[in-house]
């Protein structure tokens, strides 16, 4: 389907039809539910991948075609995964479940790895890792399935790219971290950089959460002390690029994307919930600082712009244009764990959606928004990275409406709560910083049996790694 170009369709049993602008009250959530509504209908009118002769879970791929003429990189298929997971959790809207989970299994492969064959060839650590992120979020949220142990899936990524860290320290190149592309054949292989080592510590923070095992957090901590000791993790908490290992990684790409420091931001939040004493006070002051210099440099007005790309006509790449809901997302789940910063960050996001909004005037519908929330309107085209970014916007002031539920642990989680009806209920105490946290469940992972014997298959592969 093409951009806007849609006036009644079908989609997942869903109706949707011409409106005018989008309109919202701010002040009422059940008003911001129906334009995330709107929002989400148009997002998913973009997708393909549930029709006849295209691939479950990815946005129109082509693997020697990076971006342009509608056409994104595979990771970005993780991105429409999360973001419409979000949606469910915050509204309980779960008309779309039923793509995303057949697009989460379609991706991770035969070895459910996320290295699926079609793209193992183009495979990077950033791109794999964040599929597994997408994972680790359907089982934190208890996201309906009827096979999947979605943890499942996240330690299976989180084994590849430990083992390859590890590769990278017995070398001594750079003193370790990965490096953004696996196969060495590709473009890029001579290249370490931020978001494929902060992928690795979101995936061990979220891991030592959901299983209570403290190897996790200590790899969160060894890839951690990389990023910082390389210099692409500053003092002031500015996330760099990356650097090439034919000059020991000196030459450091000072180029900042705003969802570098937004999955490190995360990353502090979940291991600062989890940890108590001195531990848990150094990931709060990690949590502050990269709280602080996000919003200051991504958010300077009180909404997001791409610093790196934005203002310049053509220069953000298709990858770049999916960045602004993916850092709301990481902010908001940072409030959930790390509820100090609720106030700081609550405050941004509201003028960041009421920003998005404003340019909610596009496409024949005339509720299609644009990228560029800084112009204040409408601009120029929209597209599927566009309406994602929007939907992150508005879902996220759902908050108080989901604070109740928590982020499921391995101890908590509903495996067979079904997909409607209530939230199902547990508790967990240990390193939380002193709260506690309820369960929920609306659907989850595999059973019981299913979890028993991947938690022993998993210690003694943990216990390898170490």
């Amino acid at each position: 389907m093409k951009q806007g170009a849609f006036s009644v369709a079908v989609l997942s049993g869903v109706v949707g039809i011409a409106s005018a602008a989008l309109d919202v009250d701010f002040g009422s959530a059940d008003s911001i539910r129906l334009a995330a509504k709107d929002v989400a209908f148009d997002a998913v009118s973009y997708y393909k991948g549930n029709e006849t002769g295209e691939t479950p879970g990815v946005l129109g791929y082509e693997p020697l075609i990076p971006g342009g003429n509608g056409e994104y990189w595979w990771w970005t298929g993780s991105v429409f995964a999360s973001t419409l997971i979000d949606y469910w959790f915050y509204t309980g809207d779960d008309s779309y479940n039923a793509i995303v989970s057949q697009g989460l299994a379609h991706q991770a492969g035969p070895n459910r790895d996320y290295m699926p064959p079609n793209y193992t060839h183009s495979l990077s650590n950033d791109d794999q890792g964040f599929w597994g992120v997408a994972a680790m979020q359907a089982a934190e949220l208890d996201f309906p399935t009827s096979s999947l142990d979605w943890s499942n899936l996240a330690q299976n990524v989180w084994s590849w790219q430990v083992s390859r860290f590890k590769q990278e320290e017995t070398k001594e190149i750079c003193g370790g971290g990965l490096r953004w592309q696996v196969p060495p054949s590709n473009a890029g292989y001579n290249y370490k950089n931020t978001v494929s080592n902060a992928v690795l510590i979101n995936l061990s923070a979220r891991l030592g959460r959901w299983t209570g095992n403290s190897t996790y957090v200590e790899w969160a901590e060894r890839a951690w002390t990389w990023l910082t000791d390389v210099g692409f993790l500053t003092e002031d908490f500015r996330a760099l690029d990356g650097a090439h290992v034919e000059l020991n990684c000196t030459d450091i790409n000072k180029a900042e994307f705003s969802y570098n420091a937004g999955v490190l931001l995360q990353s502090a939040a979940f291991l600062y919930n989890q940890t108590t004493g001195d531990v848990q006070t150094r990931w709060r002051e990690r949590v502050a600082g990269l709280t602080n210099a996000t919003l200051a440099r991504f958010f300077e007005d009180g909404y997001h712009f791409e610093l790196s790309c934005e203002g310049r006509d053509g220069a953000c790449s298709s990858d770049m244009l999916f960045f602004k809901g993916m850092v709301t997302r990481f902010l908001a789940s940072t409030v959930q764990v790390a509820p100090f910063t609720k106030d700081r960050i609550n405050e941004v996001l509201k003028t960041n959606a009421e920003a998005a909004v404003k340019t909610c005037t596009g496409g024949d519908n005339k509720r299609q928004c644009s990228f560029s929330w800084a112009k204040g309107k409408f601009h120029d085209s929209t597209d599927l990275p566009s309406q994602l970014n929007a939907l992150s916007a508005l879902t996220v002031l759902l908050q108080d409406e989901v604070s109740q539920k928590s982020f499921a642990t391995n101890a908590t989680s509903n495996p067979g709560g079904g997909s409607e009806g209530g939230n199902g209920s547990g508790s967990n105490n240990q390193g939380n910083g002193g709260q506690d946290q309820n369960g929920n469940g609306n659907g989850g992972s595999a059973g019981t049996t299913t979890r028993v014997t991947v938690g022993v298959l998993l210690a003694g592969l943990v216990a390898a790694l170490l």
